[in-house]
């Protein structure tokens, strides 16, 4: 892929933030998702992509999501897979939260993980802990390895997961190990990334949560050098079919990085709606302003890009306005 196309992916999450962050605290997480959806896909129909959507929000008929199996891009570039999320924390911008976040990423066609709309247990790391690390091992062997690789105490290890219900019991196994927990409220895929950056003060991320999600933080891991694992949680039977017509083989084993992102060419955008740890959310300035703050990420040269933009909202193809 050219690496100019990275340029080109990152235009395309900030339209969607700016159309999103207007909804932010008027709790209607539908209308905010669907200003993202609607302004991502009309600024990819100016990039120079063939592109699939292999993780997107819904199925054909769930218009105006991108859907599973849609068609994105002017058809005029590199036959690429991708995976959207137009706002990730739908509930962040509804009420006001941190960490919303408008992700995309792109990989040469045939290469990210058909991930279906189901829960994913993960675990993911920076640098320093790949290939150290299982998804097998209980978190309490887990943190101890952590620890010892990093040459910490367990009193110095800080651990992120979602708070939720569902994690009572992680919390508590990593509470006895003697960690520091850092809950989320929102904001999947840069609680894992967030382990890259040694900033964050994250050292790992463990828990549940979705796992087209899991393959967008794998995407911007493998271009932080860092790592991803993750096993799929089936509620039920109809979820292992759907699994199973996704193409996913067998959904007890423990998927790796090249699993869900198998190439070294992928490129992975993300920018701010609300503000959170790795990003500034939209920022409105006087005169019809309005700035945004994106990361943008290319695997194959390990470049990473943090851009500050100042829009002319005036000059952009938003969708209608809320009122």
């Amino acid at each position: 892929m050219e690496r100019e196309l990275a340029l080109e992916l990152v235009r395309v999450t900030e339209l969607a933030a700016l159309a999103s962050a207007r909804w932010m605290g008027r709790g209607d997480k539908n209308r905010a998702d669907d200003a993202a959806t609607t302004a991502m896909r009309a600024m990819f129909d100016t990039v120079s992509i063939r592109g699939t959507v292999v993780i997107g929000e819904g199925e054909m008929d769930e218009a105006p999501m991108l859907y599973i199996g849609e068609t994105v891009g002017n058809l005029q570039g590199p036959e690429v897979d991708v995976a959207v999320d137009p706002l990730e924390g739908t509930e962040s911008v509804a009420k006001g939260h941190d960490n919303a976040l408008s992700v995309l990423a792109v990989a040469p066609k045939g290469h990210l993980l058909h991930a279906p709309d189901i829960y994913m247990e993960k675990l993911a790391c920076g640098p320093e802990l790949k290939g150290f690390l299982s998804l097998n091992d209980p978190a309490a062997v887990t943190v101890r390895k952590a620890a010892e690789r990093l040459g910490k105490p367990l009193s110095d290890l800080t651990v992120m997961i979602l708070e939720r219900e569902r994690h009572a019991g992680l919390a508590e196994e990593l509470r006895s190990s003697g960690v520091r927990i850092s809950f989320l409220s929102q904001g999947d895929v840069s609680g894992a990334i967030a382990t890259a950056f040694p900033e964050s003060g994250i050292d790992l991320y463990l828990g549940s949560g979705g796992a087209p999600e899991g393959v967008l933080a794998a995407a911007a891991l493998q271009c932080l050098g860092g790592e991803l694992q993750g096993r799929l949680l089936p509620a039920d039977e109809a979820e292992r079919e759907r699994c199973k017509k996704m193409g996913v083989g067998d959904i007890t084993r423990v998927l790796t990085l090249e699993d869900m992102v198998g190439h070294d060419d992928v490129l992975f955008s993300a920018t701010g709606i609300t503000p959170g740890a790795m990003l500034g959310g939209v920022r409105y300035l006087p005169g019809e302003r309005a700035e945004t703050h994106s990361i943008v990420m290319r695997a194959a040269t390990g470049t990473v890009r943090f851009i500050k933009a100042v829009h002319h909202l005036q000059n952009k193809r938003l969708p209608d306005r809320a009122s």
